[in-house]
């Protein structure tokens, strides 16, 4: 089947599809990549000539590849060989393909990546001391330098949220892999308390909106043991656990803290905050709390899946704690000060270095506002998120070849191309395409 094109099968031809020729061709080249494993996806993006899951081998450090390998899981998408390419930065786990807004807009071939450490891309033996963003963006270079004997040019890198922070970081790393970067919604924490964050929460929507929030929280925590009651059933209702992590008590009061966060950053509404939650009935508030932040964040499951998250930012990403003065003398089982962080790496592991200071956000912060160009931020200007973005101003703009965008009304998940003004919409595709053309 390799040597499909010999002049044994050219009378065949007539009964093979065009786009069969072509992934045959993609799979040729595969076959010649080195390190690389791979099989079909059955399912292939409509309007694409063939789909493949691969598993990149890569170093465990980079610096040292003695140290061992894993493999990365990477999906591959082919739509033309004169298509531009997107890479598509994951910063967690990935377990099935998918078109990106970007690739589709671009008629892009795609290539997702799964974030070191998390899904099916990571060692038998996992140290900690190699999960930081110079390793992350080494394995993404290690990638597009692999697949650029089949796509040679013309590569956009995009991400939404920690996959956006990875675009961003791996462009900073690697600044001649791509052509154009498009982070989505993507913080730059500067440090492991970013106060922005409270700056944020004591600003966005209306004074009514945030008296509601804040009142939701405390008649919570005011009726504590009724309130802990329902949420324990609630656990068990969806099978949760706790315990290995944290305890029910802090599970439920951290919920409780996340509240006005998670409102923020997936756009619930004012209008549905329960009037007067002081004197509301405790079972409304809660229905309502529930549709917002739930405690299923805080049990050992989820825990266990986003350990590696939580490592990244205790160590070098950093991220943001709770507010409690608004809750004096209502928490039990969390201390009000110092404030307690939503940051939860695990226990007892001596692999885990100290939190670097913010000197390397700090250093990308610096070079986004001076040579960050060939970029399109996007952002939601009500997502909790945009606290943190990196925000040039009208001057620095006017020096840089790139755009920032801040989506009115739009939270995480709304800070999308589709969103944007059809001006906005146009300058941004025009200018990707300007920059792809230059190359």
């Amino acid at each position: 089947m390799k040597n499909l094109l010999t002049p044994l099968c050219v009378a065949a031809l007539c009964f093979t599809s065009i786009s069969g020729l072509l992934a045959q061709s993609i799979e040729d080249l595969l076959f010649d990549l080195p390190g690389v494993r791979f099989d079909a996806l059955e399912k292939v993006p409509e309007g694409c000539e063939g789909a493949w899951e691969l598993a990149f081998r890569q170093p465990i450090d980079h610096n040292n590849p003695e140290q061992g390998h894993f493999y990365q899981r990477v999906f591959l998408t082919h739509r033309s060989d004169d298509a531009p390419t997107v890479m598509v930065t994951e910063g967690y786990n990935r377990g099935r393909n998918y078109m990106s807004e970007i690739a589709d807009l671009l008629d892009a071939n795609q290539i997702i990546v799964e974030h070191r450490y998390f899904g099916e891309s990571v060692p038998d033996s996992v140290d900690y001391n190699y999960l930081n963003i110079r390793q992350a963006a080494a394995d993404l270079h290690n990638i597009r330098e692999v697949l650029g004997a089949i796509y040679p040019e013309n590569w956009v890198a995009s991400g939404i949220s920690k996959g956006g922070q990875t675009t961003i970081y791996y462009r900073y790393l690697y600044p001649e892999d791509v052509e154009v970067s498009v982070p989505y919604v993507a913080p730059i924490n500067l440090h492991l308390e970013d106060t922005r964050i409270y700056d944020f929460l004591d600003t966005v929507g209306s004074d009514a909106c945030r008296s509601g929030i804040a009142a939701v929280q405390r008649r919570i925590l005011t009726d504590y043991d009724e309130s802990a009651l329902r949420l324990k059933w609630h656990a068990k209702g969806a099978g949760v656990t706790f315990g290995d992590y944290l305890t029910f008590e802090e599970a439920f009061e951290y919920a409780v803290l996340e509240y006005p966060f998670s409102f923020w950053q997936w756009g619930a509404d004012c209008a549905e905050i329960p009037a007067d939650p002081a004197t509301a009935p405790l079972d409304t508030v809660m229905e309502h709390f529930l549709t917002v932040s739930g405690l299923d964040f805080f049990a050992d499951e989820s825990m266990d899946a986003y350990a590696s998250h939580y490592v990244q930012c205790a160590v070098e990403f950093g991220y943001y704690s709770y507010q409690t003065e608004h809750l004096s003398g209502l928490l039990r089982a969390l201390p009000e000060q110092p404030h307690p962080s939503a940051i939860f790496a695990p226990r007892d592991r001596s692999d885990i270095p100290e939190y670097d200071g913010g000197a390397l956000a700090a250093e990308v912060m610096a070079w986004l506002e001076t040579d960050g160009n060939r970029f399109i931020h996007i952002h939601g200007a009500s997502d909790t998120w945009n606290a943190t973005a990196f925000r040039p101003s009208a001057k620095q703009l006017r020096k840089l070849d790139a755009r920032a965008y801040f989506l009115p009304g739009q939270d995480h998940a709304g800070a999308r191309f589709k969103n944007l003004k059809e001006a906005e919409r146009t300058e941004a595709l025009g200018l990707i395409r300007e920059w792809l053309d230059e190359n």
